[in-house]
């Protein structure tokens, strides 16, 4: 009998029965009454619940098209933008915005480290920035950028946007828009939020969109706030077709974050972070990121001598629990694992377990149950909250 996997990749990540009873409702116009007021309910929402004084845009699209909205509304052809990057996706910004036409300075952080905050304010002083970029949590490093401490340095600049990637981060990281000196944030409904994929969130402070009427026309069209501002005031206007049933589960996922409350959420996750990565370097993994720069929401783990990677996730996913490889010069040296969303109690004891057995088939010599026993120690029964 095959064992049920467990969907610990860096996201998607697993949906609990009732957003999956959600996206599995009945179809509805998007011109319902009903669904034209759950919509601006979840709007209202993620604007609370993000503290963000101007817009939030939930557009159906992916991370990415959330990456590529929030510099087409804020800069031009010729405009200089920074990126902060400390890895894989953050890069993906330079492709992106040299495509646009923007002049491109890059600060690239060594792969489990993270570029500081004065770093980032000596290289503003040296040009005018259109806009500067971080990504909160980069999911091929699993490294956190400090972003209200550079959101305190960026105050400091008022013709800069700041835009935060918080794709990995969002719901799982503390972040609060107006509270951290943010103009941009944006993510995905398939990661912290819990919800399949197929949702880009994006808030927009006050100076971001006070940047993009200053544009006036810009080259993008299905991704202009200007487009999209009269929907997200009034859900029963048009311009594009709403992901119905994927909207509905994100209001069920937001209805769990706030019963939840938020910071107990963020709590949640620094908690299960802290103990999957102290159960990992029991059994003999080694965490990518330093212990300064770990994210909460998912972890880069190194093998030990002698553990190949494409066998260990293979047993894994028959042992089940299904993770994910490592990226560019990491590939093949270590697996990405997620611990964000509405994962619970016995969802992380079972992948710890997994991991273990996975271990003894592979005829890994180490303390066996190390790994569960750490995690109770720093994970105690009694401790659980969700």
């Amino acid at each position: 009998m095959k064992n049920q996997k467990l969907v610990m990749i860096p996201g998607p990540t697993p949906t609990v029965r009732s957003i999956t009873n959600e996206m599995g409702r009945e179809t509805v116009a998007f011109g319902d009454p009903e669904f034209i007021k759950d919509f601006k309910e979840l709007v209202i929402d993620l604007k609370n619940l993000l503290k963000v004084d101007g817009e939030c845009f939930v557009v159906a699209g992916t991370g990415t098209m959330a990456m590529e909205m929030a510099v087409a509304n804020v800069t031009k052809r010729d405009d200089n933008i920074l990126i902060v990057s400390n890895g894989f996706f953050g890069d993906r910004f330079i492709d992106l915005c040299q495509r646009k036409g923007l002049n491109v300075d890059v600060l690239q952080a060594p792969w489990g480290e993270v570029i500081s905050a004065e770093t980032i304010e000596n290289k503003l002083k040296e040009k005018n920035y259109a806009a500067i970029t971080v990504t909160h949590v980069d999911t091929a490093t699993g490294a956190r950028a400090p972003i209200e401490e550079i959101g305190k340095v960026i105050k400091n600049f008022p013709d800069t946007v700041y835009i935060v990637d918080g794709v990995a981060a969002t719901a799982g990281e503390r972040e609060y828009v107006d509270d951290m000196g943010i103009d941009i944030l944006f993510t995905g409904s398939q990661k912290a939020f819990g919800v399949a994929p197929g949702l880009a969130i994006l808030w927009a402070g006050q100076k971001a969109l006070n940047r993009r009427k200053s544009l006036g026309i810009i080259p993008e069209f299905y991704i202009d706030f200007e487009k999209w501002i009269p929907i997200m005031n009034d859900p029963s206007k048009y311009f594009a077709t709403p992901a119905v049933n994927l909207i509905w589960a994100l209001k069920e996922s937001v209805r769990i974050i706030k019963e939840e409350g938020i910071e107990n959420r963020y709590d949640r996750h620094k908690r299960v972070s802290d103990a999957i990565n102290a159960s990992l370097e029991a059994i003999g993994f080694e965490i990518l990121a330093k212990e300064e720069f770990r994210c909460n929401t998912l972890s880069n783990v190194l093998y030990p001598e002698g553990i190949n990677d494409a066998e260990f996730r293979k047993i894994l996913a028959e042992e089940g629990a299904m993770v994910a490889g490592g990226l560019a010069a990491y590939a093949g040296k270590m697996f990405r694992i997620g611990h964000m969303g509405n994962i619970d109690d016995h969802t992380v004891y079972s992948t710890i377990a997994a991991i273990e057995r996975t271990m003894i088939k592979l005829g890994y010599e180490y303390e066996k149950g190390i790994g569960l026993k750490t995690l109770l120690e720093k994970m105690p029964v009694d401790a659980l909250a969700f």
